[in-house]
């Protein structure tokens, strides 16, 4: 999650005081209790460690070790469980003077999660785990979807961490049942030229017909599968061949009317709709053959019902695979949604970026019922490829632009209601050191906005001012515009809680 400035600043100012012990010996203790973890588990553990730590040949590192396990002990005992986020203990001589030994403890409840348990007695304190933390600037939400799978996870400073994978029952663009036809099939377009089936995609227009006045009209490729079959069938209809699935349905001309036969059904000598010389036309079937054998079939499903093939009228793909597929790919979308919320909801994150391949995106946000808090949560939308863990880093290639865009936002936001109010409000603000000190004790200050150019430790000294007043702090970098108004005004800033005369 991302760490306010007072978080930050305290975190770091605790770090920065421990990386100047150093032990002479092995004689520094560090200890990292997870949330959740118990302390009285740490407790038994850190007794174990006394009786072991009589074993240490020199007696002056033994003593240190014992003492500074004792005091780590005595200090534990004052906490009644573990702090939520966990708790970061240090312990150990910490005196500069040889043989005359102090023994101080540390510690800190961190503002992110402590996951791992660590003891170590070393000759510095291991703060690793913490300064990890400070890393961890902002959170994104990061979500790579579509029909088959999703993946949902959190972008932690530049470390992207997956939190969950989602499959779905959806069918897949290639499935065992279907009308199809051969690869070599011809399509005919609106114009009349025809290509290969294989050169459509979804959204591409065909040539089709209306089955209530017979007029010829202009259908849309609504979806494209590759089908595997074990057997298809051989139509002849004059020199015209058409090479299909046995459940392909084909149109019929009877009395007049449009009748729809499945291939199989088919017998010689009933008359078929097709299109010769430019016009629709009726030609009797001369042969109809089966043939056994595995073959790769492609079916497609056209918004009109019907298309030409190899200039004969064929029916669309079955409609029913189609609503069955878009039912359940519903029910996967709102599942993604439902597993969001259990992740984000409520929780500090900036932002939330989704992505995925082709129209699947918009189609998942139109259909995943998300609720308002985390609507707007969502700053951008990208195009990817894939939906697993690599997806997730391929989003996060894509958003750099995003994710510059969103770091400086609250700044910028911050500032501009600062200089807004310097302009029409002067009385609800102070700028320069000594003026904003002054308001900032006598408890007059919202915010209180200090430039990334103060030197940390004044910084650090205003942080606890600020912390006494309820005083909310913003260190503003000067890599925006607004930043380096600030710096130009002595690098001092405050939103005051009322007016000064």
């Amino acid at each position: 999650m991302s760490l306010r400035d007072e978080d930050r600043i305290k975190l770091r100012a605790f770090i920065k005081k421990l990386e100047k012990v150093r032990g002479r010996h092995t004689e520094l203790v560090s200890v990292y209790i997870p949330k959740g973890y118990s302390l009285n588990k740490i407790l038994d553990h850190l007794y174990q460690e006394q009786g072991t730590a009589e074993n240490i040949k020199s007696t002056t590192t033994r003593k240190n070790v014992i003492d500074a396990l004792e005091r780590m002990i005595q200090h534990l005992k004052l906490f009644k469980e573990t702090p939520p986020n966990g708790l970061a203990v240090f312990s150990g001589n910490i005196s500069e003077v040889e043989g005359r030994p102090d023994i101080e403890v540390f510690s800190i409840e961190p503002p992110e999660p402590i996951t791992t348990r660590i003891y170590r007695c070393d000759k510095q304190f291991v703060l690793d785990p913490l300064k990890e933390m400070l890393k961890e600037e902002e959170s994104y939400g990061l979500v790579a979807v579509d029909k088959r799978e999703a993946t949902i996870g959190v972008l932690k400073g530049k470390t992207v961490v997956p939190l969950a994978r989602l499959k779905s029952a959806v069918p897949g663009k290639t499935r065992a049942g279907g009308q199809c036809l051969f690869k070599d099939t011809m399509i005919m377009l609106p114009d009349g030229k025809e290509v290969l089936i294989t050169n459509l995609q979804v959204g591409e227009e065909v040539m089709s017909i209306d089955l209530n006045t017979k007029r010829r009209k202009k259908g849309i490729i609504t979806d494209y599968w590759n089908v595997r079959k074990q057997e298809y069938l051989v139509i002849r209809i004059g020199k015209r061949i058409l090479k299909c699935s046995k459940d392909h349905i084909i149109f019929v001309s009877q009395n007049g009317k449009l009748l729809e036969i499945p291939a199989e059904k088919l017998r010689k000598g009933m008359k078929i709709i097709l299109i010769q010389n430019g016009r629709r036309t009726e030609r009797a079937i001369d042969s109809i053959e089966e043939v056994q054998g595995v073959v790769d079939l492609i079916d497609i499903s056209v918004s009109t019902s019907c298309f030409f093939a190899n200039g004969i009228l064929v029916h669309n793909s079955a409609q029913r695979f189609e609503r069955v597929r878009e039912g359940l790919t519903k029910d996967f979308y709102r599942e993604i949604g439902d597993k969001m919320k259990e992740i984000f909801y409520d929780k500090p994150i900036k932002g939330i970026i989704i992505g995925g391949p082709g129209p699947t995106k918009q189609e998942f946000l139109e259909k995943a019922g998300l609720p308002e808090n985390l609507k707007e949560k969502i700053v951008a939308v990208k195009d990817i490829s894939y939906t697993d863990e690599f997806g997730l880093q391929e989003l996060l290639e894509k958003s750099q632009d995003v994710l510059a865009r969103e770091e400086i936002a609250e700044e910028k936001r911050i500032m501009n209601k600062f200089l807004s109010l310097l302009s029409k409000k002067p009385d609800m603000v102070a700028y320069g050191e000594k003026e904003v000190i002054k308001h900032l004790k006598a408890g007059a200050v919202e915010q209180l906005l200090l430039s990334d150019t103060i030197d940390e430790e004044e910084i650090e000294k205003l942080m606890e001012i600020a912390e006494q007043m309820g005083t909310k702090l913003k260190v503003i970098s000067t890599e925006t515009r607004e930043g380096v108004q600030l710096r130009e005004l002595g690098g001092y800033g405050a939103i005051l809680r009322y007016r000064i005369e």
